[in-house]
């Protein structure tokens, strides 16, 4: 078990997620239940994850929640996307979260190539083809 709190990772997404919370204040009344909760249950379940998969034992359930995470990254990207395109979002507002959620995104990866990188290898991966 691992205190997601030390994780730089997890405070980067939990400021976006304050971000996006900040900057999705302002969008249209009827977006309250549909974009604008969109954008930010998105946004809240990177860090959200990142905790939960910190909180399980071993790193396989720890990587699993880390895909978890970084498939929330790319779905937010995609809000962001449709709410600069809809005129609820400024380009440079747009700009500043699309770069903190790519940042996000390329942690994420990062921390899963090390978990990858530190898993032991099976006895099916040692061998070598046309060696039994």
């Amino acid at each position: 078990m691992r205190d997601f709190r030390k994780l730089k990772m997890w405070w980067k997404s939990h400021q976006l997620t304050l971000d996006v919370y900040a900057a999705t204040a302002m969008f249209p009344r009827e977006e309250m239940y549909g974009l604008t909760a969109q954008l930010r249950c998105s946004c809240a379940s990177i860090p959200a994850n990142i905790a939960e998969g910190c909180g399980r034992s071993g790193d396989a359930e720890l990587a699993r929640f880390m895909q978890i995470a970084m498939g929330s990254a790319s779905e937010l990207e995609y809000h962001l996307l449709l709410a600069r395109d809809l005129g609820f979002l400024g380009i440079r507002t747009y700009e500043n979260l699309s770069e903190k959620t790519t940042e996000a995104k390329r942690m994420l990866s990062t921390f899963m190539n090390k978990l990858r990188s530190s898993q032991p290898i099976s006895d099916e991966t040692k061998r070598r083809p046309g060696k039994s």
